[in-house]
């Protein structure tokens, strides 16, 4: 899947965008996109996809018997857009050197990452239901070695945004213009070394770098603003030099527009803050912290596939 740019950029020697190349008219110079790219019936087909997701990502924490599930189906809108409409990829290459590059910091909720990658194609849908089992490449938190197309390991939390930061940076060394996407959790920027690696993405002007915050709300331990308050977010970015964005993260059109708009911004990093939410999909899980980690009764699993599978009684499901 190798998705259209509208803003491929080039470099001088010390890495600083000195073009745009093959913009569409009208589009010189954006900031904020004024027309979607992308069809009605194109946003059909990908909300039909993540709800697809959602499923399975129950579907393998259910199989499983532990695991992430709030976050995966809060996020399952933005994998959705990644996979299948914004980023550079290839699933039967997945070493493709011109492959946008995805860090998941918060790897806990990996499950509708593994979703979407075998809904690509990077490997057969089957696999899904080795989620934790020993020895499959499909662990708790992904590895990076055990599965092609995962580009760094992850577990502990704040992590991911340090290593994004290298591989920007290595890309520019090496003139090229891969993209780099790092998504992580609200609750993970209670880590410091989110905030030295902002900075430094900030002082190196990482355009090459954007960043998606799951602003959910919650975390493991109950509420983000109760647990470490994190706002005004936005605005302690903007002063750490990126250029960002709000956006709801359950609507695919915006994160569609979102992403092509990072992909227009020069010299900055940019980083979306898409407002979430966590168990999308599921009553008793919308807004709920403790479904942040939590096993399945056999009462819960059930409901929860029926509201999935038949979006919350809007459809008659196949088995009824």
């Amino acid at each position: 899947m190798r998705s259209t740019r509208y803003c491929p950029k080039t470099r001088d020697i010390l890495g600083v965008a000195t073009s745009h190349l093959s913009l569409p008219a009208g589009r010189q110079g954006w900031s904020l996109p004024t027309m979607s790219r992308v069809h009605d019936e194109r946003i059909k087909e990908l909300e039909e996809i993540a709800e697809k997701l959602r499923y399975e990502a129950v579907q393998m924490v259910i199989n499983a018997g532990s695991g992430h599930v709030g976050g995966p189906l809060g996020m399952a809108d933005v994998f959705t857009a990644l996979y299948f409409e914004v980023l550079k990829h290839d699933p039967k290459n997945p070493d493709w050197e011109e492959r946008d590059r995805v860090i998941l910091s918060n790897g806990h909720i990996c499950p509708i990452q593994y979703a979407a990658m075998a809904y690509a194609g990077y490997f057969p849908k089957s696999d899904l239901k080795k989620l934790r089992k020993f020895g499959s490449p499909l662990q708790g938190h992904p590895h990076r070695t055990m599965m092609p197309g995962i580009e760094a390991s992850s577990g502990p939390l704040g992590s991911g945004l340090g290593q994004a930061v290298g591989m920007a940076l290595g890309l520019r060394l090496d003139k090229k213009a891969n993209e780099v996407v790092c998504l992580m959790g609200d609750g993970e920027q209670d880590e410091g070394v989110v905030w030295e690696a902002a900075m430094a993405a900030g002082k190196y002007k990482l355009d090459n770098l954007t960043m998606l915050i799951d602003r959910n709300n919650i975390q493991i331990d109950g509420m983000t603003e109760d647990v470490m308050p994190l706002e005004p977010i936005k605005e302690k970015y903007e002063s750490f030099g990126w250029h960002v964005l709000e956006i709801n993260g359950n609507n695919l059109r915006e994160v569609i527009d979102a992403f092509d708009t990072a992909h227009a911004i020069y010299e900055k990093p940019v980083m979306i803050i898409a407002h979430n939410v966590p168990g999308k999909g599921v009553d008793f899980m919308e807004f709920s912290f403790p479904w942040h980690s939590k096993a399945f009764t056999p009462e819960e699993a059930k409901e929860s596939l029926h509201q999935l599978r038949t979006l919350g009684g809007r459809i008659k499901g196949e088995h009824e």
